[in-house]
């Protein structure tokens, strides 16, 4: 019996220490880009306001250089809670889900890819 459990623990870490090598990678997850994760979701939430066609006066989010340049007061804003002065988005009266927020952080976090 003794040999058998022995033998168990020897095979189990045989497999673990044959996982550890460093000479594995592991997958890469997929940076975050603004054309294919971050510009459908300015253009959702951020509308009218930061649109051009539809926002007037107001800074237009719809291409990356604008949204790059702010993304830490985008975060900011967005993280606020409704009533707070400086809330966005401004005419709504909930936050942004956390997802979608968290996107917004992973962009940034990912340095800010356009494509």
């Amino acid at each position: 019996m003794k040999k058998l459990i022995l033998l168990t623990a020897m095979a189990a870490m045989a497999l673990v220490l044959s996982n550890c090598s460093g000479s594995k990678k592991l997958a890469a997850t997929p940076k975050l880009n603004f054309e294919s994760n971050l510009k459908a979701v300015v253009m959702s939430e951020c509308a009218p306001c930061h649109i051009p066609a539809k926002g007037g006066n107001k800074k237009p989010y719809d291409n990356y250089a604008n949204v790059k340049t702010d993304i830490d007061e985008i975060i900011r804003r967005i993280e606020m809670n409704p009533g707070e002065r400086g809330f966005m988005p401004f005419r709504k009266t909930t936050k942004l889900s956390d997802s979608t927020i968290a996107l917004f952080k992973q962009w940034r976090a990912d340095g800010v890819l356009e494509n």
